[in-house]
């Protein structure tokens, strides 16, 4: 028997494809209170030690004691003693999952639900009582025990991951768990701003999801996407959330314990709503982006957003935003701004904003970044504006040496304070997942260690291009490192992912998305992906541009490396669903199989770019040469470049197969709106290849005709790169 303590540190991965080392896991043995009171068991369950299996859980229970494996051959009971109504959901949320899982009825198992009340457990500490849950195996009888109705909920969520496939059909990973949570919010922050957003179908599968790994408040982002009866203007009908969606979500989240908290901007990043005219006399700069502080209308339309969203969204609390309002005193606030200072603008409009909504009695939450640069001024802040928000600091880039800059300013006022990391999703053609799982990791421990009280995982869509269903991986890192305590273990969650997530007792998923991580990091640590583009901006520049020329160089030492990673994820991927045709998830596994092609065909395009300069520079020399055999080579290096299996050719059909996998893999998800201009794109970039194309051809028949040919600057093509020789030798893929 093994005793499983969460607190204890992790060991070290053998997942090792990082650039950098994640840090050093050290395995820790600990006697934890529930295995004293088990001690007694542990003679007799000794002798079956091998027929343990790797528990593969989501997040990590705080105490386990890990007890020998059931087979299921005779299926499950599910019931529910003196059940009200939340806790018969839950008993019919797990009884539902284990059936669309092949867990038939029967009487081989009974998995009891009952409340902490009417079974009273001294080991139940009152630090549980919120939502923690204990979980107790014997004699066929799994019985889950929460006081709440929360912590029984978390409690039938765990029991799912205990039940698993296995070689010899399912099997039950019996335990006895004592859990609860480190942070007491741990949050999604979704945009739905930027491009896409979500159908409402999808909004649900993600509160479904979310729940089942212990997450318990959703906060949808909004510029301009919700739509409002007192300003109309703003929301697209084709590309926003209506009253009655945001009525629905709340009623079905409220189900699964979340609460759905939403985000208004309501200081920066309000451009779509400042560029119509009738908002003008608002704005700080014309058609910009920030609320000025001292027009009159600016806390009355503030105030008009908020009142209807408090009606439609009934949580304790309301986010305002007011992050990056780098507008701010360079407009009409300029001369307030020059003669106060930019932090005390800032602060005085937030206290106006909060101060105006306080009739609605919510908390409100705020972005960190601007305020945390005026400690002073924080701590002057009014105690009445302290009690009443609440702090978000955010920051998307790991920091190994912590992120108490971002933290100390608010902890020393006395002010509330939520972490938000980022999955790195925005501007990505896949999540930098490397860059996600380090800054989760990282800032949700130092949040803890600060006393944060809570955690919003972040996705940004920036630049519209996100894919929801590549988001997986780093959602559920950020509810396993809020519900964990202390510095999660990053190799511990690579390990169990795909098990959990997909249901892969193969474990070739989790090395398709190593893969994936591995090439993005590359790309990442060559210093070819910028701040401004991303891997994006790989995807569409032209390679031959002057930019496109700059990124070549860095490119080229690497292209193949990427190339190999991406590749073997794709074959990876390919012998899963051969393997296990039944995985679950399966949009998630088609958005991994997009995501790495994109990534290969990225590097590819560099290639294929490199090849056509270096074919048409041997065709001209060919071409004047007097050499008759080497004079002959000109047909055959046109051909390579724009004949049947051409290079012009492999660019354009690899644009236009990606095009409509892209597009089948955001109907899957979003709404309509958004999509067509990343269409427009692909069309652009394929007609744009279409015309060298159009070039080349015109080349080939000045050489059928007169045996010339035209500079390659006519075709726009440049200077061919250094011989393959002078390159770094390639990097095998992870094995």
């Amino acid at each position: 028997m093994v005793s499983l303590d969460a607190d204890a540190e992790q060991p070290v991965s053998s997942r090792n494809f990082h650039a950098k080392p994640l840090g050093v896991y050290r395995y820790s043995m600990r006697l934890s209170p529930i295995a004293t009171l088990l001690a007694c068991a542990t003679t007799l369950i000794a002798p079956f030690a091998a027929a343990q299996s790797p528990l593969h859980l989501i997040p990590l229970p705080r105490q386990i004691v890990q007890l020998p494996d059931q087979p299921l051959t005779s299926g499950v009971i599910v019931a529910c003693t003196a059940c009200n109504p939340e806790d018969t959901f839950a008993a019919d949320d797990l009884r539902q999952t284990l059936g669309t899982r092949g867990v038939l009825p029967g009487n081989g198992l009974r998995i009891v639900l009952q409340r902490l009340a009417q079974h009273p457990d001294p080991s139940f500490t009152d630090e549980m009582r919120p939502e923690g849950y204990t979980i107790s195996y014997s004699k066929r009888i799994l019985t889950l025990t929460g006081a709440s109705a929360a912590g029984l909920f978390y409690a039938a969520q765990t029991a799912k991951q205990l039940i698993e496939s296995s070689p010899n059909g399912l099997v039950l990973h019996a335990a006895e768990i004592h859990d609860w949570p480190a942070m007491k919010y741990r949050g999604l922050h979704d945009d739905l701003s930027r491009g896409p957003v979500d159908t409402l179908d999808f909004q649900k599968k993600l509160i479904r999801t979310l729940a089942a790994y212990k997450v318990n408040l959703y906060s949808p982002y909004f510029e301009n996407t919700q739509q409002y009866a007192s300003n109309p203007l703003p929301a697209s009908p084709e590309g926003s959330i209506s009253a009655d969606d945001a009525r629905a979500l709340v009623a079905y989240a409220a189900q699964y314990h979340i609460t759905v908290v939403p985000e208004q901007e309501a200081f920066g990043h309000l451009h779509k709503t400042l560029v119509w005219e009738t908002y003008a006399d608002l704005a700080e700069t014309p058609h910009g982006a920030v609320l000025a502080p001292g027009q009159p209308g600016s806390i009355l339309l503030i105030n008009q957003m908020f009142t209807e969203l408090a009606a439609l969204y009934p949580s304790p609390f309301l986010h305002i935003g007011g992050d990056e309002t780098v507008d701010l005193g360079v407009g009409r606030t300029k001369p307030d701004v020059d003669v106060r200072g930019l932090a005390p603008v800032y602060l005085d409009f937030l206290q106006r904003i909060v101060i105006s909504l306080q009739p609605l009695h919510r908390k409100i939450l705020f972005w960190g970044d601007v305020a945390q640069d005026a400690p002073a001024l924080l701590k002057a802040l009014p105690p009445s504006i302290k009690d009443q928000t609440i702090a978000v600091a955010w920051g998307y880039t790991p920091k190994p040496k912590g992120f108490a800059a971002e933290l100390k300013p608010y902890t020393d006022a006395g002010i509330e304070t939520w972490v938000a990391p980022s999955i790195n999703n925005y501007r990505q053609v896949y999540p930098n997942q490397q860059l996600a799982l380090d800054d989760i990791q990282q800032f949700t421990r130092d949040g803890q260690r600060f006393g944060a009280t809570g955690q919003l995982n972040t996705l940004w869509n920036d630049d519209g291009e996100s894919l929801a269903n590549q988001n997986w991986y780093g959602i559920l890192f950020g509810a396993a490192a809020a519900w964990q305590p202390g510095e999660s273990s990053i190799p511990a969650f690579q390990q169990s992912f795909a098990q959990d997530f997909h249901g892969d007792s193969t474990d070739l998923l989790n090395q398709a998305q190593d893969e994936l991580t591995a090439a993005m990091s590359l790309l990442h640590d060559n210093k070819v992906i910028t701040n401004t583009e991303g891997t994006d901006g790989l995807f569409w520049v032209d390679p031959w541009s002057k930019d496109g020329v700059v990124i070549a160089g860095k490119m080229h030492p690497i292209a193949s490396a990427v190339r190999l990673h991406a590749e073997h994820a794709l074959t990876l991927i390919a012998q899963a669903k051969a393997t296990e045709p039944n995985l679950r998830e399966p949009d998630a596994i088609d958005a991994m199989d997009l995501g790495a092609r994109r990534i290969d065909f990225l590097c590819l395009k560099f290639q294929l770019a490199d090849e056509v300069a270096d074919s048409y520079s041997r065709a001209t020399i060919a071409a004047n040469s007097t050499d008759p055999k080497l004079h002959r080579t000109t047909s055959r290096e046109l051909s390579d470049i724009n004949g049947v299996n051409g290079r012009l050719q492999d660019i354009i059909g690899t644009y236009s197969q990606l095009r409509d996998m892209f597009a089948q893999q955001w109907q899957r998800t979003y709404r309509p709106s958004g999509l067509r201009p990343i269409l427009e794109h692909y069309d652009y970039t394929i007609a744009l290849w279409y015309a060298r194309v159009d070039k080349v051809r015109s080349a080939q028949r000045q050489w059928a005709d007169s045996r010339t040919l035209p500079p390659a600057g006519d075709l726009g093509i440049p200077e061919p790169p250094p011989p393959a020789s002078a390159q770094p030798a390639t990097p095998t893929p992870t094995p």
